[in-house]
C-alpha cells in the first residue's frame, strides 16, 4: 500500500478557531486520514500551530502575558478543541519548536548560497507613538483594491490580494491606533522568488491539471502575474531568528524570519517533532526527503492559503537545491459563510469550534460540515439547514433505523441475533445495492469529492430504510416469525457495515454502532464488496445491546435558542 503523508494549513496561534477554519482544512484532512488509515494504507498526518508573526504578539499584548506564555497555554487550548473533533492527528506540533527553527535556518542558508536571497535596504512603515517599525499585520487600513477599511498590510482579509503596509490608504498602528506613521529605511532579506519563476511554472505545469481547479486557477493567476522578490524577515520579537553565523547585523538587529517563510517548512518541522519522540521507530526523513517515489502528499487549505502552498513554498524548496518532497496534490476549499457573511476570528463573527462543541457533539457537526463543504463554491451555514440536515440524515435517516432494528429485535426475540431463514431476493436485491453504493461511497473519496462521498454515505443509509420499509418485520412478525428474523438480522448486519464505512465522518458513533455487537473478533477495519453483498458479518447468535439514541432530533425552540444566541443573520 501508498505511504500518504498530510497536512492541513496550520491554524494560527491567535484564538480558537471558527467553523469555517475546520471545514476548510483539518476536518476533511482528518476524514481523508481516516479513510486511508482503514483501507490499509500507512498514513501519517502532521498539523501544528502557527504561532510565529504579528497575530501571536498582538494577541499576547492584548492578553498582557508574554509571547512565549500565551503561545503555549493557545496551542493546548487549541488542541483540546481539535481533540474534541476527534481529528486523529499522528501529531500536532508548533512552529515555535526548536526543530522548525533549525530546519528553517538551514533553508535560508542553502537559499543564500543558492544566489535566491538578497540583502536589501527598504523604506517601511514607522511608528513614533510606538517607538519601532511596524511589520505588515502591524499596520491596517483600507484596500486600494477593494475599498476594505481593515485590511492588513499583508493581505486584505476582503479581497484576498497580498499586500504591503505602504500600498494601504489611510494605514494606522494597529498597537496604538496612531496615524502619525512615518517611512524609514532598514534592511531585510528578500527571496528572489523572480529567479525561481520559470522552474516554479515547469512544477505546476506537471500537478495542475490533477488539482481542482480553484487550486490550479488560483495558481496560475499568480505565475500569469509574475513572480515578485518578497521579503522574508520582520522586525519582530517572535520568531526564528535570522542565523547570526550568516547575517551578523541582520541577527544583531534582532530580525526574524517571515511567518508565511516559516509556517510551511513546519511540516517537516513537526515531522522531525513526532520522529524525536521515538526515533528509533520513526524516520522523519523518509516521509520529506528523496521522497518522491514512496510517498503521496496531500495538502489541505481554504484559497487564500493556496498561493503560498502552490507558489512560494515550492519556490522555497526548489530554490534550496536538495530533494526535499514536493505536494502532490492540493485540496482546496472555498469559504463556508455564516448567513452569506463571512466567519471572522478577528470579528468574532460566527460560530467558533469551542462554542460548537458546548451545544452538541462533534459528529453532529463534522457531517454537517464535510456534508455542505465548500468544494466548488462558496457554501453557507445557517441554522435553518443545519437543524433539517440533522434531522433528517442523523436523527431520522441513521439513527432512527439503528434505534427501531436492535429496540424491536430485542422486544420480540431477545439480546441475541436472530436467526430466521434463509436470505431470499429482497436480500439479494439489498446486497447488490448496497455494494454498488459502497464502491461510489469509496469512488468519491479516493478523489477527494467529500460532498458526493457524504452523498453516497446518506445513501447507503437510506437503502436499509427502504429495506425495512419493505419488508416491514413488525407486520411480517404476525404471519412469518423466521421471515421477520432473516429481516432484523439483515438490518443488524447494515448496522455493522455503516459502523465500519461512516466511521471517517462520525467516529464516535460508528464505534458506538460497532460496539452494539457483542464479535469474538470485529477487528475488519473495512467491508469488501463480497462482505457488503452477503451482509454477514454478524452472524445469528451475535448478544448485542441498544446504544442511547444517536443523534438527538433538534426542535424548534433549540433552532430559536440558536439563532437568538448566535444571529440569525450576517453581521
Amino acid at each position: 500500500m501508498a505511504r500518504h503523508l498530510i497536512t492541513s494549513a496550520l491554524p494560527y496561534i491567535n484564538g480558537i478557531k471558527h467553523l469555517g477554519n475546520m471545514v476548510g482544512s483539518m476536518l476533511p484532512a482528518d476524514v481523508y486520514s481516516r479513510y486511508l488509515r482503514q483501507r490499509g494504507h500507512d498514513v501519517l498526518y502532521i498539523c501544528a500551530t502557527d504561532e510565529h508573526g504579528t497575530p501571536a504578539e498582538l494577541a499576547a499584548k492584548e492578553q498582557g502575558l508574554p509571547v512565549a506564555e500565551f503561545c503555549a497555554q493557545a496551542h493546548d487550548a487549541q488542541k483540546a478543541v481539535y481533540d474534541g473533533f476527534a481529528l486523529a492527528f499522528d501529531y500536532f506540533g508548533r512552529s515555535s519548536s526548536q526543530q522548525n527553527v533549525e530546519i528553517t535556518q538551514h533553508f535560508a542558508r542553502r537559499l543564500n548560497e543558492n544566489g535566491f536571497i538578497e540583502e536589501r535596504a527598504i523604506r517601511q512603515v514607522y511608528s513614533p507613538a510606538d517607538g519601532r517599525f511596524l511589520p505588515d499585520r502591524y499596520v491596517e487600513g483600507t484596500c486600494p483594491h477593494c475599498g476594505y477599511d481593515k485590511a492588513r498590510g499583508d493581505q486584505c482579509e476582503n479581497c484576498t490580494r497580498v499586500l504591503d503596509p505602504t500600498d494601504l490608504i489611510n494605514p494606522r498602528s494597529a498597537i496604538s491606533g496612531s496615524t502619525d506613521l512615518e517611512v524609514r529605511e532598514t534592511k531585510h532579506l528578500f527571496l528572489l522568488q523572480s529567479k525561481l519563476q520559470h522552474e516554479v511554472e515547469e512544477w505546476v505545469s506537471r500537478h495542475e491539471d490533477d488539482w481542482p481547479q480553484l487550486a490550479s486557477s488560483i495558481a496560475r493567476k499568480w505565475l500569469n502575474e509574475g513572480l515578485h522578490d518578497r521579503a522574508i524577515t520582520r522586525d519582530l520579537d517572535w520568531g526564528v531568528p535570522v542565523p547570526a553565523d550568516t547575517w551578523p547585523e541582520l541577527a544583531a538587529e534582532g530580525k526574524v524570519f517571515y511567518v508565511w517563510f516559516d509556517a510551511p517548512i513546519e511540516y517537516i518541522g513537526a515531522t522531525k517533532e513526532w520522529a524525536d519522540l521515538d526515533p528509533e521507530n520513526r524516520d522523519w526523513k523518509s516521509w520529506w526527503y528523496e521522497a518522491d517515489d514512496t510517498v503521496r502528499y496531500t495538502e489541505f487549505m481554504a484559497k487564500d492559503n493556496v498561493p503560498f502552498h502552490t507558489v512560494m513554498f515550492p519556490a522555497t524548496e526548489l530554490g534550496v537545491r536538495e530533494p526535499w518532497k514536493k505536494v502532490d496534490y492540493v485540496k482546496a476549499f472555498n469559504w463556508l459563510t455564516y448567513y452569506g457573511g463571512k466567519f471572522s476570528t478577528s470579528q468574532k463573527r460566527g460560530v467558533f469550534t469551542d462554542q460548537a462543541l458546548e451545544i452538541l457533539p462533534a459528529d453532529y457537526w463534522r457531517y454537517f460540515l464535510i456534508a455542505n463543504a465548500p468544494e466548488s463554491d462558496d457554501s453557507s451555514f445557517t441554522w435553518e439547514h443545519f437543524t433539517a440536515t440533522v434531522n433528517k440524515d442523523l436523527a431520522d435517516t441513521l439513527g432512527n433505523f439503528v434505534n427501531r432494528v436492535l429496540s424491536f429485535s430485542r422486544k420480540r426475540f431477545g439480546d441475541e441475533v436472530p436467526a430466521g431463514g434463509e436470505p431470499g431476493e429482497a436480500e439479494r436485491k439489498l446486497g447488490e445495492e448496497i455494494a454498488r453504493l459502497l464502491a461510489e461511497y469509496e469512488a468519491q473519496m479516493e478523489s477527494l469529492q467529500f460532498r458526493k462521498a457524504a452523498a453516497a454515505l446518506r445513501a447507503l443509509w437510506s437503502a436499509g430504510n427502504s429495506y425495512l420499509e419493505e419488508k416491514a418485520p413488525w407486520l411480517e412478525i404476525k404471519t412469518d416469525k423466521e421471515g421477520a428474523a432473516l429481516t432484523l438480522r439483515t438490518a443488524m448486519n447494515l448496522i455493522h457495515l455503516y459502523a465500519v464505512v461512516s466511521e471517517p465522518f462520525i467516529p464516535t458513533t460508528s464505534a458506538a454502532m460497532r460496539q452494539a455487537f457483542t464479535l469474538t473478533d470485529d477487528t475488519a477495519p473495512w467491508v469488501t464488496a463480497d462482505e457488503a453483498k452477503s451482509l454477514t458479518s454478524v452472524p445469528a447468535g451475535t448478544p448485542f445491546t441498544v446504544p442511547p439514541v444517536l443523534f438527538a432530533k433538534l426542535t424548534d425552540e433549540d433552532l430559536e435558542n440558536y439563532k437568538e444566541r448566535f444571529g440569525g443573520e450576517a453581521a
